[in-house]
């Protein structure tokens, strides 16, 4: 399991509770277009953080910005304080997978290593530690060039893990990977978080996301919708509802309900869904009412309904409702 294996090098562990990512009025211009807008957040260490938007809002080019591959335009974007050009020894203060297949395909997965380690003074004992703890010590002396996606997944995490950094950015990391992949990276991800590690991790999957991570950092057209809790974005969605069932006749309740502002759905079963009154209002009111309950369950929004319901105006690309399909291929 990737929980059990030590990320410490021969050189020590740089790692520190404190270490963070911030960004400040974090703002980027290609031209007339505006990528970034006035981004602010911070990214704490020992728990996981999701960093979610639609296609095209900037998460990729807020995550370059962090790792200096992009300038700002305005604004600053920080790890422990300072810009990653001012690290002195980056790879242990930082580590990123941004691109799985930004390696040269004429080198081994070793070479790679080897070619990363020796800007650092990092041991071949390292680059064997994190070949084995991303499942790529048999394919150590392959060349990057024939590897999968998600080989090169593996292979891209495995450096970002390489000098043992305190913070660590990953951009769609599950890319290509199979089930049993993903759910490696999973328990990799909060594993690292664990150790007090700061983990920035973005990722399409909500339904992952919902598993691996503790805090949400939601942008929509490069700008902040919310910074938060899982739980707490869930928590105040519109989606979420109450289940009620009743021991008689629900249309007393149900008329009571509506006449409050909520919204009442009598399902097929004779449940009654609720949206709009909170599971304790609903209990009391039924009790002034004299209705006895036999169910009176709260469903909070899942992350993927409180993501869509946040995100809904920043969607630049949407699709058209389909088509039916015409055998033959004509309409």
């Amino acid at each position: 399991m990737a929980g059990e294996a030590s990320h410490a090098g021969p050189e020590g562990a740089h790692h520190g509770k404190k270490a963070v990512i911030e960004a400040r009025s974090l703002t980027k211009h290609y031209g007339d277009k505006l990528a970034v807008d006035q981004l602010s957040f911070t990214v704490r260490p020992g728990v996981v953080t999701g960093f979610l938007g639609p296609n095209g809002s900037g998460k990729s080019t807020t995550m370059r910005m962090i790792m200096g591959l992009d300038l700002p335009s305005g604004g600053s974007a920080t790890v422990n304080g300072k810009r990653y050009r001012d690290l002195a020894w980056p790879l242990h203060e930082v580590g990123a997978l941004l691109e799985a297949k930004a390696i040269h395909p004429g080198r081994s997965a070793r070479g790679h290593l080897q070619m990363l380690a020796d800007t650092h003074g990092i041991s071949r004992g390292r680059i064997d530690e994190v070949l084995d703890l991303v499942g790529l010590g048999d394919a150590a002396g392959r060349r990057a060039g024939k590897f999968s996606l998600g080989m090169g997944q593996r292979l891209g995490i495995a450096a970002a893990l390489l000098g043992d950094p305190g913070v660590l950015l990953f951009d769609e990391p599950v890319n290509g990977l199979d089930p049993d992949g993903i759910r490696w990276v999973r328990n990799l991800l909060r594993s690292l978080a664990g150790e007090g590690r700061t983990v920035l991790v973005s990722s399409h999957l909500m339904s992952e996301m919902a598993l691996t991570a503790d805090d949400v950092v939601v942008i929509g057209r490069g700008r902040l919708i919310a910074e938060t809790s899982i739980g707490e974005l869930t928590s105040q969605s519109s989606q979420r509802y109450v289940t009620v069932r009743v021991a008689g006749d629900p249309d007393l309740l149900v008329a009571t309900l509506r006449g409050a502002g909520a919204s009442v759905v009598a399902e097929g079963d004779g449940a009654l869904t609720v949206q709009g009154a909170e599971a304790a209002g609903i209990g009391e009111l039924a009790g002034s009412l004299g209705v006895v309950l036999h169910e009176l369950s709260p469903h909070a929004a899942s992350l993927e309904e409180a993501f869509m319901e946040l995100t809904d105006d920043s969607i630049d690309y949407r699709g058209g409702p389909a088509a039916p399909l015409v055998k033959g291929g004509s309409r």
